[in-house]
C-alpha cells in the first residue's frame, strides 16, 4: 500500500510536467490527434477483452485478468499528453476539452482512479469486486465521452 501511495503521489506531481513535455513532442495538431486516438482505441480494445469474463460468458482466469488489467493501467496514462493547447484540429474532441480544462482533468483523474481500483480488485482475485470496479471504469469512460466527445 505504501508503494502504491508513493507511486500515486509521484504521478500526480509529475503529470503536469509530463503532459507539457508530451505536447511539445507533436509537430502538428494532426500528430497529437492520431496519437491520442490510437492510444484510446488500444485502451478500449484491451479493456473490452475482459468483458466476456465480467459478463460470465468466459471462465474467470485470475492471472489472465490481472495481466490484462496491468496493461490497461499502463495504457490509461497515455492519451492525456496529446490533448495540449492547439491540438483540437479535426477530431471528435469537443471544444470543452480545452475551455473546461479543469473539468477535463477531473474526468481524467476520476478515470485513472477507477483504473487503480480495478487493479486492486484484480490483485485481490475477487470476481465480484472486479465486476464492480470494471463497471466504475466503464462509467468514468462514458461520463467523459458524454461531456467531452462529439457524439457520432
Amino acid at each position: 500500500m505504501k508503494k502504491l501511495s508513493i507511486l500515486l503521489v509521484s504521478g500526480a506531481l509529475l503529470s503536469p510536467l509530463w503532459m507539457s513535455t508530451a505536447s511539445a513532442q507533436f509537430a502538428k495538431p494532426e500528430d497529437a490527434i492520431k496519437y491520442r486516438q490510437s492510444a484510446l482505441v488500444v485502451l478500449a480494445s484491451q479493456f473490452g477483452r475482459m468483458q466476456p469474463t465480467i459478463k460470465g460468458q468466459a471462465p474467470y482466469d485470475a492471472a489472465a485478468i490481472k495481466a490484462n488489467v496491468a496493461i490497461v493501467q499502463t495504457l490509461s496514462t497515455l492519451p492525456w499528453g496529446a490533448f495540449g493547447a492547439g491540438t483540437q484540429g479535426n477530431s471528435s474532441a469537443k471544444a470543452e476539452v480545452w475551455s473546461d480544462a479543469a473539468g477535463f482533468k477531473a474526468a481524467q483523474t476520476k478515470f485513472e482512479g477507477a483504473v487503480v481500483k480495478l487493479s486492486a480488485a484484480a490483485d485481490a482475485g475477487d470476481l465480484d469486486k472486479l465486476r464492480a470496479a470494471f463497471g466504475d471504469v466503464g462509467a468514468s469512460c462514458k461520463a467523459c465521452h458524454d461531456s467531452y466527445r462529439v457524439k457520432k
